[in-house]
């Protein structure tokens, strides 16, 4: 389950893209959100291999290490789940800026490597993106994933002009080169905030309560919660310390 539809299929395309419905070997991306008619995962969709010497990999799992590694690394970016992998899905992408088999074997050029983790378990699916050296390139390039009609989207990184910032020091997690996302929960989730204001009118002036409900949702977001998350003030109440 991906987005709220189950799938049996998924499609690792060599533009950097993973698809569920179809292939698309489309290499110019169109900026997120895009309103289309899939669902789509974009580790890193760009025009990456018209020569025929980028090497990519992908594995499916159902048991071992790889489920254990998986539940660790959920457990530590989405705490108090108690979440337990089923299935792990693994794609890697590696490419070099070259039409040289010698020089792609030794990476002595600028590289492109980046991965994408699926990973399920009971009524909960995430996706993991991970990133080591990703060169600039000349198309327009995507980082981020979206959905039918973009009810659901999150950019990480667009650019007409294909310029990449250094993705392997970036992160929402905590761990450099890497972006978690719960994509889906099978069940509404009910998330409980606890802040400080400085003061109590910062809630009760008109209008100041739905900003400050947008700074949790963008902070909520930025930490792997889907974009479409509703924020809604149930009460106010003033307590002394």
């Amino acid at each position: 389950m991906f987005f709220g539809r189950k799938y049996n299929n998924a499609y690792v395309n060599n533009n950097g893209l993973l698809s569920f419905s179809r292939a698309l070997p489309e290499a110019n991306p169109p900026q997120f959100p895009a309103y289309g008619t899939e669902d789509f995962i974009a580790p890193l969709w760009t025009d990456l291999d018209d020569i025929g010497i980028g090497k990519y990999w992908y594995q499916q799992y159902t048991n071992g290490s790889v489920l254990t590694r998986a539940t660790q690394d959920i457990n530590q970016y989405f705490p108090h789940m108690g979440f337990s992998a089923s299935w792990v899905f693994v794609a890697t992408w590696d490419y070099v800026q070259t039409s040289d088999m010698n020089v792609f074997n030794l990476h002595s050029a600028p590289a492109i490597t980046f991965q994408l983790v699926l990973i399920s378990g009971g009524d909960f699916s995430f996706i993991l993106m991970n990133y080591g050296d990703c060169a600039g390139t000349y198309f327009p390039v995507e980082a981020g994933y979206d959905t039918i009609n973009s009810t659901d989207y999150h950019v990480i990184h667009y650019d007409s002009n294909g310029n990449l910032p250094n993705l392997k020091n970036t992160s929402n997690v905590n761990v450099p080169g890497r972006w978690a996302f719960l994509v889906n929960n099978g069940t509404e989730n009910v998330i409980g905030v606890q802040m400080k204001l400085s003061s109590f009118l910062d809630l009760t002036q008109p209008g100041n309560a739905e900003v400050v409900l947008q700074q949790i949702k963008q902070e909520l977001v930025n930490r792997g919660v889907s974009s479409s998350v509703e924020m809604k003030l149930r009460k106010v109440k003033k307590t002394q310390l």
